[in-house]
This record gives structure tokens, sequence and C-alpha cells, in this order.
């Protein structure tokens, strides 16, 4: 059943990975991550392992994509969507875009055109970005295309800023090499807004620990998670020594180490701790983040705290 889901998704371009779950001989769930993995795995629990995937999905960032000067492509992507969400295609008029050779009186009527249909054409296009970049909540709006257009895009961004930080990047639609350039630019920039991201979230971490705001480890973290004081839920990558642990399917917030804490609760069952360090995190409304190097907790764990 799993062999027949797996292959990916046709329509996107590029090397994917996948994280598919099933229980019972039915397929639950089918993901296309925008990374292959390290390598391919397979895990048989009592509750899905979803680590890769969420590892994949806190990676992305909702965004809106802004292309070109004699009209625009604008295009919005909620985060860890292949698809849009809104898309957006207009062509302005083109009549005299291009500057041309002629007399001193024509040259001049000319020149004044061509500014004039750069202006009527970036108006459009910023009402356009603001609209995708709420449409989303977009973290970071990325602009490129001719040069001067960029100039009068970012006065018209400038006087009613957008949902989300402004990049300029480059690239364009016009030729294979400046949509390549624009993918190559789109992609390094999204993996720098990412790292900005992450490491924010990890300054707050060590600033709130040392004011006990925050607590790392696995103890501290389940007892957290069981209180639902947990805002943030922090996991490295690499859960290679996890303990097991024990929860129960009446309460999935409370976690233990011992099965004797739970009575003769008859849905007791066993786990490594980070598929059940994250149910409990999604049960209680906790968000998640990766614990990046060279930043440490204990265990590999740590959690931001609501109170």
């Amino acid at each position: 059943m799993l062999g027949e889901a797996a292959g990916g998704v046709a329509d996107v371009p590029g090397p994917q990975g996948e994280a598919l779950f099933a229980s019972a001989g039915r397929l639950l769930g089918a993901f296309t991550l925008t990374e292959p993995p390290a390598a391919d795995s397979a895990r048989l629990l009592p509750v899905p392992d979803p680590l890769g995937l969420v590892i994949d999905r806190d990676h992305q960032l909702p965004h809106v994509v802004a292309v070109d000067r004699e009209g625009g492509d604008v295009t919005a992507y909620p985060a860890a969507a292949h698809e849009p969400s809104m898309e957006r295609t207009f062509n302005g008029s083109t009549l005299h875009i291009s500057r041309v050779k002629a007399g001193a009186e024509a040259k001049s009527s000319f020149h004044r055109r061509s500014v004039n249909v750069w202006t009527e054409n970036t108006r459009p296009a910023a009402d356009s970005v603001r609209e995708a970049a709420a449409e989303v909540d977009a973290a970071v709006v990325l602009v490129a295309g001719d040069p001067k257009a960029i100039g009068l895009l970012r006065e018209h961004l400038t006087e009613q800023p957008p949902a989300g930080e402004l990049v300029y990047v480059e690239g364009g639609r016009t030729d294979t090499s400046a949509r390549a350039a624009l993918r190559e630019s789109v992609d390094a920039a999204m993996r720098e807004a990412m790292t900005t991201r992450h490491h924010t979230a990890l300054k707050t971490l060590e600033t709130d620990l040392a004011e006990d705001r925050a607590v790392q480890g696995i103890p501290a973290v389940k007892e957290a998670l069981a209180e639902g004081r947990v805002e943030t839920l922090l996991l490295a990558a690499d859960r290679s020594g996890d303990p097991d642990l024990y929860a129960s399917r009446r309460d999935p917030q409370v976690l233990g180490t011992d099965p004797a804490a739970f009575g003769d609760d008859p849905g007791v069952f066993s786990a490594p701790a980070a598929p059940l360090l994250l149910r409990a995190a999604a049960l209680s409304g906790a968000s998640f983040t990766e614990l990046l190097p060279p930043v440490r907790a204990t265990d590999g764990v740590a959690a931001l705290l609501r109170y």
C-alpha cells in the first residue's frame, strides 16, 4: 500500500522527498518534502513520528514573488506549499516602453511617455503585492525585474508597506537564464530568511533560559507540556539517543518514564521521546522550531514557556 503511494509529485520541479503515514492498511497522509531526506527510513510505532516532516515545514516561510516591469507576475505561497494560493499576471500598456532614437523634441516626448508607462504599471503591481502578502501573511516579499521598475515599485511599497520583509533579488522572466537566476536568488533569499528567523528564536531561548522563562531537557519539558505551559517546542534533528517514554491515549499531554504512574489505565503505551513530545505539543497548541547547531540543549530538547 505504501509502495503504491510512493513516487512523489510529478509536477513539482527538482528533487523532493516524501513522508508517508499509514495505519491498519490505510494511507493516512502523504506529504511532499522540499528536500530529500539523508536516507530512507521506516518506523512502526504506536503513534506517527513526523519529526522529518515537521522540520521540513519549519524551514518554509509564507512568501510572495513579484517579477517584471512591463506588467507583473505576483504569486503568493503559503508556508510549505508547492502550489500558490494566489496568482496574478497583468500587462500594462507597453506602448513606448522602450526608449527610442529620435530628434530632440520627439526624444523628450518618448522619454516622458515611457516613464509614465513604467509608473502606471508599478501602481497595480504594488497593489497586487500588498494583497498577495496579506493573503498568506507573508514573512518575505521577494521582488525582481527591471532596475527602473524596482525603484518605482520600492517607492509605492515604501508609502504603504506590505506584510513581510521586502527583499530585492536578481533574475526575471525574460528568458531561460533570467528565470534560472530568479529561482536561484529566490531560494538563496528564502534560506537566509529562514536562518535569520531560527537564529532569532534561538537567541530568545538563550535569554529565556537565563531568566527562567524557558526549560530544557526531557524531564522539564514533559512537565511543562503536561501543564499546558509550552509556547514553542524546540528539538534537535538528531534523535539517536532518545529514550522511550510512556503516554496514555486518555490524556496525550501527560508523559512519563514509568507505566505505573498511569495506574490501571489500559491505554498506556511506550514510544521514543520525540514523537510523543511533538504529539503533546501539537495537542496543546504549541508551535515548533528546530534546535539548530551550534545551540545545544539538554537531551536536544527545550521549550519556550507561555507563563
